[in-house]
């Protein structure tokens, strides 16, 4: 009868990226290259490349330090430290990102944080390539 109400922003998140198949939990840290089909959730620490077919979410406890990220949603609740390439980019009251977002869609909510730029290219896929250099 008088439940708790999850104040959490990632239940709902959840719901709306589609399917997580891996959970990298709290208190863990895994350095290396992540790549596959599936949707991951990222809790602990990883620091490494992430190039996935599916969402991915750092939840509120969650770090990334990465060069670059790969995904077709990325969902930031945590600390993230990398270049991101997606088509969506949703950062989170409790998220930050420190580097540099690519993408086609951008979402903040108040007390998000992001310090680096932003590009947003007219084309549809974001993932495929980074944004090109200036010419000189």
């Amino acid at each position: 009868m008088f439940q708790k109400k999850d104040s959490s922003p990632l239940p709902e998140v959840l719901r709306t990226t589609g399917k997580i198949e891996t959970v990298l939990g709290p208190g863990i840290c895994i350095q290396g290259v992540l790549t596959g089909k599936g949707g991951v959730r990222i809790e602990g620490v990883f620091e490494g490349k992430i190039d996935i077919e599916g969402p991915l979410v750092i939840g509120e406890a969650g770090k990334v330090v990465s060069e670059e990220i790969r995904a077709p949603s990325v969902v930031a609740g945590g600390t993230l430290q990398a270049n991101v390439f997606a088509d969506k980019v949703q950062v989170l009251r409790t998220g930050r990102i420190y580097g540099d977002v690519t993408t086609a869609n951008l979402a903040t909510e108040e007390g998000g944080f992001l310090k680096g730029t932003i590009h947003m290219p007219d084309e549809k896929s974001t993932q495929a390539a980074p944004p090109e250099t200036a010419k000189k």
